[in-house]
Parts: C-alpha cells; sequence; structure tokens
C-alpha cells in the first residue's frame, strides 16, 4: 500500500470503531483539538486494535504519514511507538512524533516499557526534550521524569532541572504543578524546600500545592502545612 492508503484504510477501520457519545464527552476536555479531528474511540478499544495492527505489514508505513488528520490516528501512532522493544528505535519514532503532538492527553498516554531498561540514557533524553521548545515535547520530557525518576533512581538534581522549565504554556505549566505534586508525595523532604522558598512560578506554585492537597498520598499534617504557602493573588 501507498501512504494514501494506509491512511484510508487505518481511517476506515478507525470510524468502524467509533463512539459518538464518547467523542462528545471527550471533546470538552480537549480544547486544543477540533471536534470534527475526534472519531470516538475509548482507550481500551483503541490499544487492543493497536496490538493487532502493530502485527501489520502496514504498521511501518503508517508511522511514515505525519502529520495524521485524527486524534486517534495520534493516539494510534503513539500507542505503537509505546510497544517498540528497541530503545533507540522508540527514541527516534518519538522525536520524529513529539513535534505533531497537539493535545495533552496524546502527550501523556505513551509511556514506553523499554524505557524502564535504559534509565541512564533516557535520563539525558528527558533534558533534550525540556529543552525543546514545543509545548508538548516538553511536556513529555517533564512527564518521562515524573514517571520513572521519583522513585528508586531519585535524585534532587531533577527537582531543580524541572523547576527551571521557563514557559507561559498552560500544559507546560500545568504538568511542572503535577510533577511537584507527585513530588512532594513521593519525595516529600527533597520537594518541600521548593514550595517553602517559592522557588516555582505563582500559578505553577499555587496549583501544585492544590493537586497536592488534593492527593490521597499526602498526610493531613502535610496538607494542612503546605496550605501555607499559599501565594494570595
Amino acid at each position: 500500500m501507498n501512504k494514501n492508503q494506509v491512511t484510508e484504510s487505518v481511517q476506515r477501520r478507525l470510524f468502524e470503531l467509533q463512539d459518538t457519545e464518547y467523542r462528545d464527552f471527550h471533546a470538552k476536555l480537549m480544547p486544543t483539538v477540533a471536534k470534527e479531528k475526534i472519531i470516538g474511540i475509548r482507550t481500551p478499544v483503541l490499544r487492543k486494535f493497536a496490538k493487532e495492527y502493530a502485527k501489520s505489514e502496514d504498521a511501518g508505513e503508517f508511522l511514515k504519514v505525519l502529520p495524521h488528520d485524527y486524534y486517534e490516528e495520534n493516539n494510534l501512532h503513539g500507542f505503537l511507538i509505546e510497544g517498540m522493544k528497541d530503545y533507540e528505535e522508540c527514541v527516534r519514532a518519538l522525536d520524529t512524533f513529539l513535534p505533531y503532538v497537539d493535545n495533552w492527553a496524546t502527550c501523556d498516554m505513551i509511556a514506553p516499557k523499554v524505557f524502564q531498561k535504559h534509565l541512564p540514557e533516557l535520563e539525558h533524553k528527558t533534558e533534550e526534550w525540556m529543552a525543546s521548545g514545543h509545548t508538548y515535547t516538553i511536556r513529555y520530557g517533564i512527564g518521562m521524569l515524573m514517571k520513572f525518576y521519583l522513585d528508586g533512581v531519585f535524585q534532587e538534581e531533577y527537582l531543580t532541572r524541572v523547576a527551571r522549565v521557563q514557559s507561559e504554556e498552560y500544559y507546560v505549566k500545568m504538568m511542572v504543578a503535577w510533577y511537584f505534586a507527585t513530588a512532594l508525595a513521593k519525595q516529600y523532604e527533597a520537594a518541600l524546600p521548593f514550595i517553602e522558598e517559592k522557588r516555582l512560578e505563582t500559578w505553577t506554585h499555587n496549583k501544585a500545592i492544590q493537586k497536592a492537597v488534593e492527593s490521597s498520598r499526602i498526610t493531613k499534617e502535610q496538607k494542612s502545612y503546605l496550605r501555607k504557602f499559599k501565594i494570595k493573588q
């Protein structure tokens, strides 16, 4: 198949999985994506399709077709990358794809399992992504630091790297806040000075506190203490 045939074939199969009620609901959660660009496929259904499609001869050609027309095509693309077992191939595919990502949902759902076996290399790659200048590439880099580096391989330097991210983009600022809220849940003593010393931009600082206070992983005493650092605007 040529690229047009691959695209037409994928779109036809995706529309067979359409759930219009889900589309109407999900569209409200993604203001950066036009509703007509959303087919409406529940994530478990699309993941199942991706696993089957990955075995086809056309999957490799589909990954070469960018940009895609529909939100679900982007998600399918992300799921195909997620399933790659070779680290270098996975990173190359991400570097090609991330500049085309235009929403938080597609960005946040790609977490390749192969990364877990290559944490030293991935650490350097997250820095590169966070310095990219593209909203969702930056967000992705922070997201990978949050997913893979807040437990056993945690270093305080990672907190500083995220705190240094400068952006006026809502979806970057929200990810920074989410990162620090998660860090407060997992590495409280290390993350706390960033709140106490107000090292984050005001909106992000307040949002990090809000999300931490909403977390069931933060103790009642910790929540009470964190509330004291909310900045009035």
